[in-house]
């Protein structure tokens, strides 16, 4: 059982690593379609160029995770979710291949057409990953087997737009904060804007969301008075949205993107809080659900992936924490990442 727990709890920071981590990038993407001019768009692509790929790597290792750490939720989430992971790889691809394109030839059109394939392709999934939150907090329909026997336009239900359209400005204005790191002049004031907008975006969302929750997913709240965590959780979301306007008014990029950070990791402890112990609940009828017990590998799988954990996750974290030392500091349009 401990040890069914402390993969949840991983699988909670993989995920969340990959948030924040990757969270900017899709952020800067996002604001890319936007940029105005070339040499902005430059400056963007040099904020992010030594990180977005390293970042990516978190996603995969949360996904690996999962398969090993729990195979029935794995299965019952990538065919539950079958197509629109395919759109989400799709994006992720197309995504990588204009970063990595856009400068291969010395065109105007040839920039702005990657430009736009970088843009939509960082917009994609900011959007399909709160869908597939809210999904998950909505439950999904299984039938005793653990089997989804729902249907891909079913997974478009509102209460899932609204986590995927809150999903979407939480990742702009993270996105919009690392650039304020990154940049400085008129590039970092327009920053201070983005930021602005999308923090009143996510206040109002966040509110419509909270709302509906009590209406879609009743069951989410059973029992939180006896959570203490979840307390802890709800306290972070609301100090990252009290500091980041305060920080943002004082011109203080760095804390805007920390505020961010606690943010991001307060939303998602409170799902997962909310959702421990299960992993995938069912709609409809909660006993059909994919929990850390009834989802998980052996226990002897479990204590053997824990660690290779232990050994490569501080690896990972290390690796991470030496590439955003080496490429600290501002960017502009003439450098070369």
């Amino acid at each position: 059982m401990i040890l069914n727990i402390i993969w949840f709890v991983l699988l909670f920071v993989l995920l969340s690593g990959y948030v924040i981590l990757d969270g900017f990038d899709l952020g800067v993407g996002i604001i890319h379609l936007f940029s105005r001019t070339r040499q902005e768009r430059e400056v963007n692509v040099h904020a992010i160029g030594p990180f977005w790929d390293g970042n990516e790597v978190w996603l995969l290792t949360a996904g690996g995770s999962l398969f090993a750490a729990f195979p029935p939720v794995y299965a019952t989430v990538f065919s539950s979710f079958y197509l629109a992971f395919m759109l989400l790889l799709v994006a992720l691809i197309a995504r990588a291949v204009g970063l990595e394109f856009r400068h291969k030839v010395s065109s105007p059109r040839w920039e702005r057409f990657w430009d736009w394939v970088f843009g939509v392709g960082s917009l994609v999934p900011a959007l399909l990953y709160g869908v597939a939150l809210g999904n998950i907090l909505r439950g999904l329909p299984l039938n005793e087997d653990k089997v989804f026997t729902g249907s891909f336009f079913g997974l478009l239900n509102p209460y899932a737009l609204l986590t995927g359209g809150l999903s979407l400005a939480v990742i702009i204005l993270h996105g919009a904060a690392w650039l304020q790191v990154k940049t400085v002049g008129e590039i970092q004031q327009r920053m201070k804007k983005w930021v602005s907008g999308a923090w009143v975006t996510i206040v109002i969302l966040f509110i419509i969301v909270t709302i509906a929750t009590f209406f879609v997913s009743p069951f989410i709240l059973e029992g939180i008075l006896a959570k203490p965590l979840y307390w802890v959780a709800l306290v972070l979301v609301l100090a990252g949205l009290i500091f980041i306007p305060v920080a943002n008014q004082a011109g203080r990029g760095g804390l805007v993107f920390l505020a961010s950070c606690m943010m991001i990791a307060g939303m998602l402890s409170l799902a997962a809080f909310s959702l421990f112990p299960r992993l995938v609940p069912a709609l409809g009828n909660l006993n059909y659900s994919l929990t850390i017990f009834n989802g998980s590998s052996t226990q002897k799988t479990l204590w053997v992936m824990l660690v290779i954990a232990l050994i490569g996750m501080p690896v990972v974290i290390g690796y991470t924490a030496f590439i955003y030392y080496i490429f600290r500091g501002k960017v502009t349009a003439g450098e070369e990442y």
